[in-house]
């Protein structure tokens, strides 16, 4: 899939997973939840200036992380969402097709 390539990209150079070297999707999964827990327990301070960068909605975190005792995967779904987001969103709006005559400036 081009989105989970994409994906896989940006979560690679964000966290530097793995520079320089194609890995699955889910190999990116596993090693991002790793990457957040060790951030957690080493550099919190780092992790929320990602979250930050990245955009996730803070009200909507601490809400979940209430709710559930794996605060690794549970970041990691998050990042994951949110990037996909905006990956489509970047999709949506680079090829707009052709412009109407009406739409010109």
């Amino acid at each position: 899939m081009e989105n989970e390539d994409l994906l896989s990209d940006e979560l690679n150079q964000d966290f530097q997973l793995d520079p320089g070297k194609k890995i699955s999707f889910e190999q990116v999964r596993t090693m991002l939840t790793a990457r957040v827990d060790e951030l957690i327990n080493t550099n919190f301070t780092g992790l929320v200036n990602l979250l930050y960068k990245i955009d996730i909605d803070e009200t909507r975190l601490k809400k979940l992380l209430s709710e559930n005792e794996d605060a690794a995967a549970l970041i990691t779904e998050l990042i994951i969402e949110r990037q996909l987001q905006k990956i489509n969103t970047r999709a949506s709006f680079s090829n707009p097709g052709p412009v109407g005559d009406d739409e010109k400036w």
